[in-house]
């Protein structure tokens, strides 16, 4: 096996890797969670507040 054969499989073998990734971000599965982490900037309040104000409360006492 030569060397353009090797440089031709590889080049092959991440063509197909690249096409799998599009058709993975293009799937309508993965869809919600990429509209989640879209939305995460505009979030305004961590989803685990509650339990650390009550930390801060418990220590500021």
């Amino acid at each position: 096996m030569d060397y353009g054969t090797i440089g031709s499989i590889f080049t092959v073998a991440v063509f197909v890797f690249f096409i799998g990734i599009v058709l993975w971000a293009y799937s309508k599965r993965s869809k919600p969670g990429f509209d989640e982490a879209a939305n995460l900037v505009f979030d305004d309040e961590p989803k685990h507040k509650a339990s650390s104000t009550k930390r801060e409360s418990s220590d500021n006492e």
